[in-house]
């Protein structure tokens, strides 16, 4: 069975399996990039909880350049498989070469503009002059590895897509094994501090790039690319940007809502309140990290069928990926309730960073169990290429909801109102998300 066949006949749920597992795997090895640079930054006795704050600061930098790299490779990738479905192969292929040109050019763009404006950047995520040197060594190096970045998670996309999931975890597994290796090579046996966690993520970030490379170029794949097809088309470019929005929205909310926590802890909390959300982060990117790889599991199979018009194959992909991620949703919960502690001082030892690190995390998980569901259900609408809905739902929960609950929240109960306005949007976005899911799947049925 070829993989284009395998696509329309096979039975959904080992089809499932066998893409959420590589990509499941990949994402969470992919969150190692952050959390490993958190790991060995916050046990650096030069570093510690200062180093912890300066990687908070520049996090809504990398979220941008993962939205830019999620937008161009959602996008691509589902009008890609949308194609295939409708036996449109020419359409795939150029789908595919416009989308790698785009994330090189944005890439380049970022890297450019990233530098010419660092430190006024740093100043307005909430650097103060105690943590803006750590932020501004770390961060000058890390935007060189935009491109690679760009074309590695682009790469990913298409290698699922293209039915090889296997080949996007590898990808991923190459990256952060080596940022795994050089990030103690470089921080602990040569005490390069920042610059050293920078350097070991971007050579990883350039691994990554040259594998999807050497895939896509070559003769693995259902559709191989060729330099003709890097030529940039306006009707192809639009329809990659336009489908890829909603991907971008979700990444570019969280950037944003991480600028205004970094703000707003600032106020109420200062630097220890930034190095304790920090690790929050870390932990919440480890838990969820799963739940996007089993929703990139999902996509392609959802796209595939949509276009192919088989509802009944759609369904069933969305029911067992609905299943599965309140699985991984409820897993999370767990160990974070029952192993606080222990998790946290994986980061950071220092008695104050702890004890607020571990108070915020039984809060700002308490609704944990319901967003695996509701991050499946939202990513139904941009598989099948329901723009406008995908776009307000993954605003929904990080920008609509949940920023307005930080301000008012931290308003009237100080630091932890910050940590309270979490699992308020969790449940209000599950509510809405799922009540116009259902209405949705039962429309798209009947057609």
């Amino acid at each position: 069975m070829n993989k284009d066949e395998k696509m329309k006949t096979k039975k959904i749920l080992p089809l499932l399996v066998e893409f959420s597992i590589p990509a499941m795997i990949g994402m969470l090895v992919n969150a190692i990039y952050n959390i490993v640079d958190r790991m060995f930054i916050g046990n650096a006795p030069e570093l510690g909880s200062i180093g912890l704050a300066g990687i908070s600061v520049c996090y809504p930098v990398t979220l941008i350049v993962m939205a830019i790299s999620l937008m161009v490779g959602m996008g691509g990738a589902t009008r890609f498989s949308i194609s295939l479905g409708m036996e449109k192969r020419d359409d795939a292929a150029t789908y595919m070469g416009n989308a790698l040109s785009l994330t090189v050019i944005f890439g380049l763009l970022f890297m450019i503009f990233g530098n010419l404006f660092l430190e006024p950047l740093l100043k307005i995520l909430g650097a103060s002059q105690n943590v803006l040197p750590y932020a501004k060594s770390y961060l000058s190096i890390i935007l060189y590895g935009a491109v690679f970045q760009c074309v590695a998670m682009a790469g990913n996309n298409f290698s699922r897509a293209q039915g090889n999931p296997k080949n996007a975890m590898i990808s991923q597994m190459l990256g952060a094994g080596f940022n795994i290796i050089f990030d103690y090579i470089l921080i602990i046996v040569c005490h390069m501090g920042m610059e050293g966690a920078a350097l070991a993520t971007i050579g990883g970030q350039l691994l990554s790039a040259l594998w999807q490379l050497s895939f896509l170029f070559g003769q693995r794949t259902i559709i191989t690319l060729n330099h003709h097809l890097l030529k940039l088309k306006l009707r192809y470019v639009k329809d990659i940007i336009k489908t890829g929005i909603p991907a971008f929205l979700m990444q570019i909310s969280n950037s944003v809502l991480n600028i205004i926590l970094n703000s707003t802890l600032v106020q109420y909390g200062g630097d220890i309140a930034l190095s304790a959300i920090g690790i929050v982060t870390s932990i919440q990117t480890l838990i969820l990290m799963p739940i996007t790889g089993l929703m990139q599991g999902q996509q392609p199979l959802i796209s595939y069928n949509y276009g192919a018009k088989q509802m009944e194959r759609v369904k069933e992909t969305v029911k067992y990926a609905v299943i599965g991620a309140t699985v991984i949703s409820v897993i999370g919960f767990l160990a974070v309730q029952l192993l606080t502690k222990p998790i946290v001082y994986c980061f950071n030892n220092e008695n104050n960073v702890v004890q607020l690190t571990v108070n915020a995390l039984h809060i700002w998980f308490m609704m944990l169990p319901v967003v695996g569901c509701q991050v499946m259900c939202a990513n139904y609408f941009q598989a099948v290429g329901k723009i406008k809905i995908s776009s307000v739902l993954n605003l929904l929960r990080q920008v609509i909801i949940l920023i307005p609950c930080i301000y008012i929240f931290s308003s009237l109960f100080g630091l932890y109102g910050i940590f309270y306005a979490v699992p308020v949007a969790d449940t209000l976005a599950f509510i809405m998300t799922v009540i116009l899911f259902i209405k949705t799947i039962k429309m798209d049925t009947k057609i």
